[in-house]
């Protein structure tokens, strides 16, 4: 029996450094672990930036007080989400960042190189974040979505939606530029415009900075009147990320609380 306990236990040493070397023959060499970590990292956030948020940059003050931006500053930088409306429609209220129709795209030009290689380069870049899009990205706030009637005319309290005032409490005040009487007031953030019915599917969008903000007011006669179809929301912004003094939460008004 002590010679048979002695060969067991030969074979199980054999066995044992038999699995070792087949582990250690699995390992892959740091040259290919290395670029496969990093595929593997970027696949990642292309899935999320695709499917579930990612960061933008305010890049001007038309979302003024909420999102702070202005040329030559440090916007804001802020975190949008898209898993919302998966389950439910944009709603009057929402800060959402939407990419712009023909009308709203005259002025957009176009930051990618025009060598092929860079152009390429900067496109798979802007899948990974590392880039951005190549469209004209902007942020307003819902005021009326699909079916309903957004106007504001003279006399008007405030924006009005199917007839009924809506909450501007968090607007820029006082307005950032004068509005002439004659064709505008406080109340309307400008000019007088509608009543417009916005098109189902599509959402009539405002900025919170009503006197400096081209919005669906002022492309009212391009195909959508002005107005955003939702297939072009990128998602809704939920908070601001930088800098840290700007950290914080972004509110999603109720905009009918005005006529409760």
């Amino acid at each position: 029996m002590p010679g048979v306990s002695a060969a067991a236990a030969e074979n199980a040493a054999e066995s044992g450094t038999a699995g070792q070397d087949e582990g250690a023959k699995k390992e892959l060499p740091w040259f290919v672990e290395i670029p496969l970590v990093i595929v593997a990292t970027f696949l990642v956030i292309f899935l999320v930036q695709t499917f579930i948020g990612r960061i933008y940059l305010i890049p001007s003050a038309s979302m003024e007080p909420t999102l702070h931006g202005c040329a030559g500053c440090t916007g804001d930088r802020i975190v949008v989400e898209k898993i919302s409306y998966y389950a439910s429609d944009p709603e009057p209220g929402d800060v959402v960042v939407f990419a712009g129709t023909d009308s709203w795209n005259e002025t957009f030009t176009s930051q990618r190189s025009e060598n092929a290689v860079v152009r390429g380069l900067q496109n798979v870049g802007a899948l990974v974040g590392l880039v951005a899009p190549d469209e004209n990205d902007l942020v307003k706030r819902i005021v009326a979505t699909g079916g309903q009637t957004v106007s504001c005319q003279e006399g008007d309290p405030s924006v009005m939606v199917d007839g009924k005032p809506t909450d501007q409490s968090f607007t820029l005040q006082p307005p950032q530029y004068p509005v002439d009487p004659n064709t505008g007031s406080t109340e309307c953030g400008g000019d007088y415009f509608g009543p417009l019915t916005v098109p189902e599917g599509n959402v009539f969008v405002m900025g919170d900075n009503r006197t400096n903000s081209q919005d669906s007011r002022y492309h009212i006669g391009d195909e959508y009147q002005g107005t955003i179809p939702e297939d072009n929301i990128r998602g809704k912004v939920v908070a601001r990320v930088w800098p840290p003094s700007r950290i914080g939460g972004v509110e999603h008004a109720d905009l009918q609380a005005a006529a409760n």
